[in-house]
């Protein structure tokens, strides 16, 4: 009975979200107190609803419920209890509602947040996200019902997919659908932006922060995933170019071209027209993504299964770009810029040659990842395009990007003179060629490792460079020591300096895909109890395969000891294992033995076994470097909170610009 009522629940969300659309844009468009307010009821009711039919299906989830056929596909009684949970969103219909229950909060904290505020904007705002909550829900009452029954109850589910059940799995996926479904946030008032006409500066800084927020988690999403590919996939690297992987990274290339774009037009006022089509192409690339992992249209160890869905989300891509273009050729007279870029030696020219980078680099991800798709379609036959051709053609791109990250920040604003370049790059210039010039004569590298090494440093060195002179600075007003100059630097401009702690991240991240790529060792070994493989300096020795029984699985462990190989001593015993599902016994998945250090990861993956475990079948990798993508991405979102957190001062101005406005005569 109650998941009868859960199908009713959602048919209700859909009925009020779509009555949220008309009254949103009616009650904008005839300024209209009565439709506007019914327009917050409206986002306020759909995230009501919608939660309640997240907490019932999570209920079947969780109390073995499988007469509901999303539980009896995706669940099964052995399974722990926190894999359960994340099985809401491990299979088609459940990953659709909790995209729905994900949009409908957050589109209730924007309207409760701006429900005196904005008031131009903000009934078409509620109802462009109802737009996007409408296409969803419909998704689930037509073509998705996660509340769908079997005619039977079945004694036991058919279990989760294998690789789904990895404790990143729990994490990496909400990482990601936070950031997916956020950024319909500043789609949502770009749009109200043009329909309002209030296209200003006003609404870039709005969206500043609500761009951030899911800018960060998509960010972590990212890193978690590659975590993931890293651990359970069992081939020593984190990023292959998969389908999906570029699905997430598409709208992350974008949005971090918005972020950087919208300082222009904070600061100079133009660059207007390209901001609105920057925050649009991200939305219909999170759309895309969405309809890429769902429609089967690109084979991908992520995606899921053929389904039904994709004409629906075809149709939808095709609304979101011709109404946005049309409502852009309207738009068009107001969005002219209220100057220009005065030279090419200028901060917003450096930000300028960013975005194009950005751009370009995401044009060539997509045209990599849906060219089977587009062969195929014209051939017949199927042409596969893999990582070499992003490698190659990304990879001169970002090498161009991180040289941009660093010589952005040293440009001044209009333009730069000679002294002032002098001055800024000096010093970091010194840095690249010294540690450039140490690399290629101490170490075999190949060209681009070199070159790579060099613009990582440079771009260290200006961010070193840019906190000793703000240190200073203050130091010399303030009479602060060191540190608490620092805290005060951080704490008064965020902004700023939490940007440059985003790029140290990115640098560190740079850092690991170098070593990754370049000085990566390995190789492939079949071994007996006792003997030993030497390999980059380590002493690998098989000692035995041992047995565990799981919850739902059985554990096969191979114990590799792990010794310096020139002195003999013992470092770690490293267990990697492969894990059989009692559910699907044909996909076992692997888990690696792992020794991570700051210099360099020794990998192990076991790839199968004789005898009982009398020979085993390695593949081993030394993985230099590894370790900073992490530290790497927890620096990253530190930077993006401290960038994200509201400043003191521009806070203490609004609170005192609201004071004057209520004591000013009407």
């Amino acid at each position: 009975m109650i998941f009868h009522v859960g199908n009713l629940i959602l048919v209700t969300a859909l009925i009020i979200a779509a009555y949220g659309v008309i009254v949103g844009y009616q009650g904008g468009r005839r300024r209209d107190p009565a439709l506007v307010s019914s327009s917050f009821h409206a986002v306020f009711a759909v995230a009501a609803l919608v939660g309640m039919a997240g907490i019932i299906l999570w209920y079947g989830l969780l109390a073995d419920q499988f007469q509901l056929k999303y539980v009896w596909n995706h669940s099964e009684r052995s399974l722990p209890t926190f894999y359960k949970f994340a099985a809401l969103w491990g299979g088609q219909a459940g990953s659709l509602l909790f995209w729905a229950l994900l949009l409908s909060g957050y589109s209730a904290v924007v309207a409760y947040r701006f429900r005196r505020r904005q008031q131009a904007l903000m009934p078409y705002v509620n109802s462009m996200l109802l737009v996007t909550s409408t296409f969803f829900l419909g998704l689930l009452v037509f073509a998705a019902n996660p509340f769908e029954q079997v005619s039977f109850v079945p004694p036991d589910g058919r279990g989760l997919n294998p690789l789904l059940q990895n404790y990143w799995m729990v994490v990496h996926p909400v990482m990601l659908y936070l950031g997916y479904v956020g950024l319909a946030i500043p789609f949502a008032f770009a749009v109200g932006a043009l329909l309002s006409r209030k296209l200003g500066r006003e609404w870039v800084r709005t969206v500043r922060r609500w761009t951030l927020i899911p800018w960060l988690f998509l960010s972590i999403g990212i890193i978690m995933g590659s975590q993931w590919a890293y651990m359970e996939l069992g081939w020593g690297g984190y990023w292959a170019w998969d389908p999906v992987e570029n699905a997430s990274f598409l709208p992350w290339l974008t949005g971090t071209a918005f972020l950087h774009s919208i300082i222009i037009q904070e600061q100079r006022g133009i660059l207007k027209i390209w901001n609105v089509v920057l925050i649009w192409l991200t939305y219909f690339l999170v759309i895309l993504g969405t309809f890429t992992t769902r429609s089967g249209i690109l084979e991908s160890v992520h995606s899921f299964a053929l389904s039904n869905i994709g004409p629906f989300f075809l149709g939808f891509l095709i609304l979101v770009v011709f109404g946005f273009l049309w409502l852009l050729f309207e738009r068009l007279p107001l969005l002219q810029g209220e100057t220009e870029i005065d030279s090419m030696a200028s901060r917003e020219a450096a930000f300028l040659a960013n975005n194009w980078l950005f751009t370009g680099i995401a044009f060539a991800t997509l045209w990599g990842t849906f060219f089977p798709m587009f062969s195929e379609i014209i051939t017949g036959s199927r042409i596969s395009v893999a990582a070499p051709f992003f490698n190659k053609v990304n990879g001169p791109l970002f090498l161009l990007l991180l040289l941009l990250m660093g010589i952005g920040p040293l440009l001044s604003w209009r333009r730069t003179s000679l002294e002032a370049a002098r001055r800024q790059f000096t010093w970091p210039l010194l840095a690249a060629l010294l540690l450039g010039g140490l690399v290629a004569v101490t170490v075999p590298s190949s060209p681009y490792a070199v070159l790579g090494l060099a613009i990582i440093t440079f771009v260290a060195a200006t961010i070193v460079q840019e906190f000793v002179r703000g240190v200073q600075a203050r130091r010399a007003i303030s009479g602060e020591n060191p540190l608490q100059a620092m805290a005060s630097l951080i704490r008064r401009n965020g902004r700023r300096y939490g940007g440059y702690i985003v790029h140290l991240g990115i640098v560190l991240i740079g850092v690991a895909i170098i070593g990754n790529e370049f000085y990566q060792s390995t190789t492939n070994v079949t071994l007996a109890p006792g003997e030993s493989v030497e390999l980059a300096g380590y002493r690998l020795t098989y000692q035995q395969l041992a047995e565990r029984r799981g919850p739902n699985f059985t554990e096969i462990g191979a114990h590799i000891q792990v010794s310096d190989a020139e002195s003999g001593k013992p470092l770690s015993v490293l267990v990697p294992k492969r894990n059989l599902y009692d559910k699907t016994p044909d996909q076992p998945t692997s888990e690696v033995g792992l020794q991570m250090r700051p210099t360099e990861d020794v990998y192990v993956v076991l790839n199968g076994w004789e005898s009982g475990g009398k020979t085993v079948t390695l593949t081993i990798y030394v993985n230099p470097l590894t370790m900073w993508m992490w530290i790497g991405g927890l620096i990253l979102a530190l930077g993006t909170l401290l960038a994200a957190w509201p400043h003191p001062q521009r806070k203490s101005r609004a609170v005192l610009a609201g004071q004057r406005s209520v004591g000013a005569p009407a």
